[in-house]
């Protein structure tokens, strides 16, 4: 049997278009709901959006590429966010994002199952740099000690 793309509909990515009234400025409230859903944006999702907001999926497409924080695929089951940002890297960073990729065994903006090490280059607490995001914790004035405690609690909570 063949089954039409376009004809192909998440229900999740519809009802959450919905929730926004199918609005085209909704966007990237939408997306980012959709990925929290899914764990990432699915081609099936894309195109639900696409049609539900009457925008071409190109469009989406352009967005989607343009943010780093969108994932087309299934992501690290836990991601940190070390901030490189100038105020923080004056404080430190660079050290942090050393001592973490050794604790994970991954290097930064590498693909990871487990753990994902992420740059941002603002979160936003620059008065506490250098800042770390770990799920939705935002983290200030982290050393390597600090970082260590955080890494050893996340590693027990994920094991």
């Amino acid at each position: 049997m063949v089954t039409l793309l376009n004809t192909v509909e998440d229900k999740v990515a519809r009802d959450i278009c919905r929730d926004y009234a199918d609005a085209p400025d909704s966007l990237l409230e939408i997306l980012h709901e959709v990925q929290h859903k899914h764990g990432h944006l699915t081609d099936e999702a894309l195109r639900t959006i696409a049609q539900a907001l009457n925008i071409s999926r190109a469009e989406i497409h352009g967005v989607v590429s343009f943010y780093h924080d969108y994932k087309r695929e299934v992501g690290a089951k836990l991601t940190f966010k070390i901030c490189r940002a100038e105020a923080c890297q004056a404080v430190g960073a660079k050290e942090l994002i050393a001592e973490a990729e050794k604790a994970f065994g991954t290097k930064l903006d590498a693909s990871a199952k487990d753990v994902a090490l992420e740059a941002a280059y603002c979160l936003g607490n620059c008065a506490l740099g250098p800042a770390v995001l770990v799920d939705d914790n935002l983290y200030g004035r982290v050393d390597v000690t600090k970082l260590q405690e955080i890494v050893a609690r996340y590693k027990a909570k994920t094991s």
